[in-house]
């Protein structure tokens, strides 16, 4: 994300700026979530639904103000300002979608192993995620269940926990994002 900034403050101020709020609304969103879910193991939808707007409008509105731009700015920006079959700005709402699909269907498999706040909050996470690509998309959902389940086998080893303790995933789900917004784009 950092690269990304980068590139698009030297082809799009606007575009650099309506991406740094969105990058700053994400933080906030992130701590505010994890402290939440790590107190309460709950995911309010209070701020996970306003989140796919406030992402939406953001990530989206950058992609359209770079695309506007001209071709010089297209240029500029590696793999074609979160373009997905030749449409710019599909990727942020496949990203949201794919993402979202693959929770759903984990919490189906096996209910009691993820809550329904997690699929929702896939889904946003996917947006931020499929702005930068693909490879983000993947790299932050490894991210989380490697955070996890790092953060697992530490509790079993400490004898903190049992295979059958619950532990909130957002945090995980929410670092794992971070952590792949910082790889290069």
């Amino acid at each position: 994300m950092i690269r990304r900034l980068d590139e698009l403050w030297g082809a799009t101020p606007l575009a650099f700026w309506l991406v740094l709020a969105a990058c700053a609304y994400f933080a906030v969103m992130a701590v505010r979530l994890a402290v939440i879910d790590v107190r309460h193991h709950l995911l309010p939808n209070r701020i996970v639904f306003p989140s796919y707007a406030v992402a939406g409008v953001l990530l989206l509105a950058a992609v359209i103000v770079h695309g506007v731009a001209g071709p010089g700015a297209l240029r500029a920006m590696p793999e074609g300002a979160a373009e997905f079959l030749g449409v710019p700005a599909l990727r942020i709402l496949a990203g949201g979608a794919v993402l979202w699909a693959f929770y759903f269907v984990l919490r189906l498999v096996y209910p009691p192993g993820m809550g329904f706040g997690d699929v929702k909050l896939a889904g946003v996470l996917g947006m931020y995620l499929g702005y930068l690509g693909w490879a983000h998309v993947f790299a932050g959902t490894f991210a989380a269940f490697l955070l996890g389940g790092l953060w697992s086998l530490a509790l079993l080893a400490s004898r903190r926990g049992t295979l059958k303790s619950s532990i909130p995933f957002g945090p995980f789900m929410l670092a794992g994002a971070a952590a792949a917004m910082l790889l290069p784009a």
